[in-house]
């Protein structure tokens, strides 16, 4: 059997299996971690949208620099939007229809802050909304939520007084202010309100989705495997030894007589 077991065929059987267990198990710790990721996003969510908002100087005093960590924190801050630089982002979904995220950088008295008023929907023109709602005049109080600049777009171009994405670098291509380097915020509310607004930021759903499954599901192909190497092999070496596949059951005694007494006519 031995000898059987290590002969280059299934030795190569052996290797093929090997590297399929292998693949499914990356695939399945790649699962794991992505539901990781997930939790930690819903953890996220739980500790910071619903806590008291702080002021913008200190939120600074406990956080020099904002991190992942400081996600979705409410910050309170006073300023004037710079109207005249405002920008739309392309292509932002929102219950299923297209539309446009609109920024306009806030000046306070320390820094001036990016802001994302909310969303509109996309006009009879597909490159433009037919109604943008103009910020609020003079002194305003915000109290926005903070995100993390979002990752460039390359291949993605934008017209004028437009980007494709929420990234420091092609926003500040645009505005003249220097923008804060670690944070935007979305606004949650406006002091005084205008009579018309963009459709503000909605609270992020919880759900880690079906990757705690799909690890598992890999694990199991990866076990499974090696299970049917081993049947494979075990029914090779008993062919080999000239063993039935699969026992026949002893009849029982009362088995036998009663087919005696059926072949008797009795």
């Amino acid at each position: 059997m031995l000898s059987q077991l290590f002969s280059s065929r299934w030795m190569g059987y052996f290797a093929l299996t090997l590297v399929f267990a292998l693949v499914a198990t990356f695939f399945g710790l790649w699962q794991w971690d992505r539901r990781g990721q997930a939790v930690a996003a819903m953890e996220l969510v739980e500790n910071n949208w619903d806590a008291a908002p702080v002021m913008l100087a200190e939120f600074r005093e406990q956080h020099s620099v904002a991190t992942e960590a400081e996600q979705w924190t409410p910050i309170s801050l006073g300023g004037r939007y710079l109207a005249d630089e405002q920008l739309l982002v392309r292509t932002r979904p929102r219950a299923g229809v297209v539309g446009f995220e609109v920024l306009v950088p806030l000046e306070t008295a320390s820094e001036t802050v990016l802001i994302s008023r909310g969303w509109v929907a996309t006009g009879e023109s597909s490159d433009f909304p037919d109604l943008i709602p103009a910020p609020p005049a003079g002194d305003v109080r915000v109290m926005g939520r903070v995100k993390m600049w979002e990752p460039a777009l390359r291949g993605r171009g934008a017209p004028d007084g437009q980007v494709a994405t929420i990234n420091r670098e092609d926003v500040q291509a645009q505005v003249s202010a220097e923008l804060t380097a670690d944070f935007f915020l979305v606004v949650d509310s406006e002091t005084p309100r205008p009579a018309v607004t963009p459709l503000g930021a909605q609270r992020p759903v919880l759900d880690e989705g079906p990757h705690l499954s799909y690890t598992f599901q890999w694990f199991l192909f990866a076990l499974m495997a090696f299970i049917g190497y081993g049947w494979l092999f075990r029914q090779e070496w008993r062919a080999s030894k000239g063993l039935p596949a699969r026992r026949e059951r002893k009849a029982s005694d009362a088995e036998e007589e009663d087919a005696l007494l059926e072949h008797s006519g009795y």
